[in-house]
């Protein structure tokens, strides 16, 4: 997944948690290559030993967090903020005085730059450092930021100064198209904060924006929170199962995975119990989002949110969802009766299937069709021998390589952070990714990707390097065994790489389009399409090693993955679209015509099939809609545009050097700078239809003759 932050008007565009070049081919062809370091090393060992930087740094200048001076220590980043404010100041006097013109948007995005640079860092310091004090400096950064930037949104001067330009066709024509498309896409942003309204409705849209923003944060940690039931109430021999304080009983989660019905059962009733104050505060969230959109000129939050997506509108989404609805239909009823056969095998007494049972009963059905057992692939995918493995399809489709470079003292917040220089063959030196990868205390669960520092190109002509973070939880090396992957971690790991590689191929000119700076449903096709490389033979055969014997992977290991995953996969995908119709509905006319909850009951029972379970709220634990408000159909859509991709320009040839080209040329290097389905039609050459997508979702659920035959082999 990809890490988003909004800052008003100026927009750090990409959400992680999933994905530049000018029109021209690119700001990388005309800047001078960067040489290489002798400082690296090779990717696959640096991954396979416990880094020895400590040792190393006694030596060296201590130079701050990703070498940035100030933030030696924690007060440094009042200093780094106060710094980028004094430059916002000057950039805003500026841009004011400045006729309008493309200098303009340059100003503009400097402007945006220039605060990212500071938000972006601290939105990542402030939830992934294991110091508190780094933390609480980071969030308080967070903080001051954002409120300078609430205060731009509102400086009608700075709003004015775009509009002359964009008011004037002569010199809009006259605007190269990602010039064009980045002043449009800062307009459009000070436009949904309200600033073209009067005074009076300028202040509501600021006071709707401010709730908006406390009303997210409200029902985020709601949507986390334990429930607890008194112990007496669950039957003795289920408690152990949960954690126990006193005389109640905790649970924190569906337990979706545990074997006893009972347990599931008792997991879902009790932490899906509605909350009363969660209820009016998603209520409230949704009231309040289509107040603001229509305060500012759309009909709803969704037609608000879709502006510039692939999808464009609600009502395209929800063609394409009821299509794929239609279509799984009857693969969906097949693999319900599957689960079904599986639950009356294991406990005839009680067979009905209930919302609690997919998850655990697919399992066993793929358990016992396939012998998928983790500890027989983990010896295969040693972490050096997976990073191995993106180097070389890196190398082969792009000519890329992956260095580890030695950080400098204080440079990373961890030590067994690790440091890679991302190398272009003719290009150079294109970036740096910081690789998070390892468990430890107070980090956060998810696997992401957040950019740290956008690519631009500046004043000088010299290109300003991206700079990411892949933040994942694996375990960590031991003496005798290095990191082991069970295949669901490598598929992770080739995962947020897709987001690494579209943050160092997206080299616009603009910081604000750069890499993963891209509509939602657009930004998690490059991560997607690195899963089917993931999943392919040929690819896997390149590095999946025996960490003691070196013998490779069987292929009919591979295929037994690959088709252990299409197990009862109608069901999970039904599951999304049931998740993603009820998000356009939520967003989308208001007042809603009746409660969340029997909402939810009345699309669950339509779009998903198992009955709605008394006295249950899921929608209070649907997180997603903080961050993917009207848009969490877009895991959906872009998967289906990778599905396109992969079937029609990689199938053939993974490591096919001309279509690894265009594949950067047509969808990575415009980062957000042209709109995704023009970057979707120049890769596929055809304008994909709704119809297109829906058949292409579909039969990745077919069985593949070919791995059949493989196997079979």
């Amino acid at each position: 997944m990809l890490c988003a932050r909004r800052l008003g008007g100026l927009t750090a565009r990409a959400p992680a948690l999933l994905p530049g070049r000018s029109r021209r081919g690119g700001c990388g062809a005309g800047l001078r290559a960067r040489g290489v370091s002798t400082g690296w090393s090779p990717v696959g060992a640096a991954f396979n030993v416990k880094p020895q930087g400590l040792r190393l740094d006694l030596l060296g200048e201590r130079r701050g967090l990703f070498g940035v001076p100030e933030l030696s220590a924690p007060e440094g980043f009042r200093i780094a903020q106060e710094k980028a404010l004094r430059k916002t100041d000057l950039l805003v006097a500026r841009v004011c005085s400045t006729p309008p013109g493309p200098q303009t948007v340059l100003i503009f995005d400097e402007l945006s730059d220039t605060l990212c640079r500071v938000a972006d860092l601290a939105d990542f310091v402030k939830i992934a450092h294991p110091e508190p004090a780094f933390r609480e400096a980071a969030e308080e950064a967070c903080r001051s930021i954002g409120t300078v930037v609430e205060k731009l949104n509102t400086n009608v001067e700075l709003y004015q100064s775009l509009q002359k330009l964009l008011a004037d066709k002569k010199l809009v024509d006259s605007l190269d198209p990602e010039t064009r498309r980045v002043a449009e896409l800062f307009m459009f942003d000070f436009e949904i904060s309200g600033i073209h309204l009067d005074k009076e409705k300028r202040k509501r849209a600021v006071d709707l924006n401010v709730k908006i923003l406390d009303l997210s944060s409200t029902f985020l940690m709601g949507a986390n929170f334990p429930n607890k039931i008194e112990k007496h109430l669950l039957p003795e021999h289920i408690r152990q199962n949960f954690v126990l304080a006193g005389d109640h009983v905790i649970v924190d989660g569906l337990h979706a995975e545990a074997p006893d019905d009972l347990v599931r059962e008792a997991a879902y009733k009790i932490f899906l119990y509605p909350n009363a104050g969660q209820l009016r505060c998603l209520e409230e969230l949704l009231s309040n989002r289509d107040l603001l959109a229509k305060l500012v000129g759309y009909s709803t939050y969704s037609h608000r949110a879709l502006q510039g997506t692939i999808a464009k509108n609600p009502e395209t989404v929800m063609e394409f969802l009821e299509k794929l609805s239609d279509k799984l239909s009857e693969r969906t009823l097949k693999d319900f009766e599957i689960i079904q056969g599986m639950k009356m095998k294991l406990n005839p007494q009680n067979s009905e299937l209930m919302p609690w049972d997919p998850p655990y009963y697919s399992g066993v059905i793929r358990a016992e069709r396939y012998n998928i057992e983790p500890s027989l692939y983990c010896p295969f995918f040693s972490l050096g021998a997976c990073m191995e493995g993106l180097n070389i399809l890196f190398n082969k489709l792009l000519g890329i390589s992956l260095y580890a470079e030695q950080p400098a003292k204080g440079e990373v917040w961890c030590e067994d952070v690790r440091k890679l220089a991302v190398v272009h063959e003719s290009e150079g030196l294109l970036g740096y990714i910081y690789c998070d990868f390892f468990q430890r205390a107070d980090k956060p669960h998810q696997d992401c990707h957040f950019t740290i520092r956008g690519g631009r190109l500046k004043e000088d002509g010299d290109y300003q390097l991206p700079v990411v973070v892949l933040m994942l939880n694996l375990p960590h090396s031991s003496r005798n065994l290095p990191t082991l992957l069970t295949p669901g971690m490598m598929e992770n790991l080739f995962h947020e790489m897709g987001h690494a590689m579209h943050s160092m191929l997206g080299r616009t000119r603009y910081q604000h389009v750069t890499g993963t700076r891209c509509p939602t449903d657009f930004a998690e096709v490059p991560s997607i399409l690195m899963e089917y490389f993931a999943n392919d033979y040929r690819v896997v055969n390149q590095f999946a090693r025996h960490y003691q014997t070196g013998q490779s992977m069987p292929k009919n290991m591979v295929s037994r993955l690959c088709e252990s995953k299409k197990v009862c996969a109608a069901v999970d995908m039904q599951l999304q679209v049931f998740y993603a119709i009820l998000d356009q509905i939520y967003h989308g006319k208001h007042p809603l015509r009746r409660s969340t909850t029997d909402i939810l009951k009345e699309t669950q029972e339509k779009f998903y099939g198992l009955p709605y379970v008394p006295n249950t709220a899921w929608q209070l634990r649907f997180s997603h809609l903080v961050g993917y408000g009207a848009k969490y159909y877009s895991y959906l859509m872009s998967r289906a545009v990778a599905s396109m991709i992969w079937k029609e320009c990689f199938l053939q040839d993974p490591f096919n050097r001309s279509t690894g080209e265009r594949y950067r040329r047509e969808m990575l290097a415009h980062g957000g700078g042209r709109e995704p389905m023009l970057m979707v039609q120049g890769m596929l050459q055809k304008c994909p239809s709704i119809d297109d997508f829906v058949s292409a979702l579909v039969s990745d659920l077919d069985l593949d003759l070919e791995t059949f035959l493989m196997d079979s082999e």
